[in-house]
C-alpha cells in the first residue's frame, strides 16, 4: 500500500527528514552514518535510483547516495510540500510535478538540477507494518520555487494563523466535540515534541516548525469530522474556512526545513 504525509498528519514527511538531514550532512553539522540512520527512522530499509550515471534499476542505500550528492556538486536540499491547485516549493518541468503532486511531497537539490519523490510502501497487518521507501531521482528545472516564504514571513503568518485557529475551533465546537477529537489531540501531543530538524538548524526554524506542526494537527482534528457540526453543508463550510490555514501551515514547514540552505546562501 502506498502512503503520502495526508494519510498521517502527525508524522513528519520523509522528504522533510531527508531535506534535514541531508543538510546537516552536506553542511558538516553531521557525519554520514548518523545522517543516513536519522532520515531512515524507523523504516525498514530506503533505496535511490535514477541518479546520475546509474543503471536501469540501480538502486542505493542513502549513506552512498548522500556521498554521490556531494560529487555532483550539491550543497543543499531543499522541501516541497505540493497539493491541488498549490505546486509549494516546485520547480518543473510537468512531469516531475505531478508525481511530486501524487506523492505530496518532494526533495529538490541545490547546486544540481535534481529532485527526489518518495514512493512509501506499507506492508503487513496492521500492528505488525513495515514501511519501504524508493526515492526516485529525475531532473529538474532549474529556477525559483514556487510559493516559498522567508522563515521570517512564515512566522508572521502562523502568528497570526494561530490566532485564527483558535478563533475558528472554538467556533466549530471542536474543544468540546468529546472522545474522538481528545484522542485525536493526544495523538499529536505524544508526536509533537519529537526532536525537530537536525543540526545546524537555527532555533528560529525550529520554533516555526513546531508551531506548523501545531497548526496542521489542530487542522486535522477540525476537518475531520469532529466539532459540533455534522450535516454534509457544515463540513464543506468547515473546510473552507480552514484551507487558507492549511496552506500557511504548509509553507511554514517548508520555510522551517529549508532554513538552514537559505542562511546559508544569504
Amino acid at each position: 500500500m502506498l502512503v503520502t504525509p495526508a494519510d498521517n498528519p502527525y508524522e513528519e514527511p520523509r522528504s522533510g527528514r531527508l531535506t534535514a538531514w541531508g543538510n546537516a550532512l552536506l553542511g558538516g553539522f553531521a557525519p554520514p552514518d548518523n545522517a543516513a540512520a536519522a532520515v531512515l527512522g524507523e523504516d525498514e530499509s530506503h533505496r535511490v535510483t535514477g541518479l546520475p550515471g546509474d543503471a536501469e534499476g540501480d538502486r542505493h542505500g542513502l549513506t552512498w547516495a548522500l556521498g554521490r550528492l556531494r560529487v555532483l556538486g550539491v550543497s543543499g536540499l531543499r522541501l516541497a510540500l505540493p497539493a491541488a491547485g498549490h505546486p509549494l516549493g516546485l520547480t518543473g518541468p510537468a512531469e516531475f510535478n505531478a508525481r511530486a503532486l501524487g506523492a505530496g511531497e518532494a526533495v529538490l537539490a541545490v547546486g544540481a538540477p535534481l529532485g527526489f519523490v518518495p514512493e512509501i510502501e506499507v506492508y503487513g497487518p496492521a500492528g505488525d507494518q513495515g514501511v519501504t521507501v524508493l526515492w526516485r531521482c529525475s531532473e529538474v528545472r532549474e529556477a525559483p520555487p514556487a510559493d516559498v516564504p522567508s522563515l521570517h514571513e512564515a512566522e508572521r503568518e502562523l502568528a497570526d494563523g494561530l490566532r485564527e485557529t483558535t478563533a475558528l475551533l472554538a467556533r466549530l465546537d471542536v474543544a468540546g466535540a468529546g472522545p474522538e477529537a481528545m484522542r485525536a489531540l493526544e495523538a499529536y501531543r505524544r508526536r509533537g515534541h519529537s526532536e525537530l530538524l537536525a543540526p545546524g538548524y537555527p532555533p528560529r526554524a525550529v520554533r516555526v516548525l513546531e508551531s506548523a506542526r501545531q497548526v496542521t494537527a489542530l487542522l486535522s482534528i477540525a476537518s475531520g469530522g469532529h466539532g459540533a457540526a455534522v450535516s454534509a453543508s457544515e463540513m464543506a463550510a468547515r473546510r473552507s474556512a480552514l484551507a487558507p490555514l492549511q496552506r500557511t501551515a504548509r509553507r511554514a514547514q517548508v520555510a522551517a526545513y529549508n532554513a538552514l540552505v537559505d542562511e546559508r546562501r544569504d
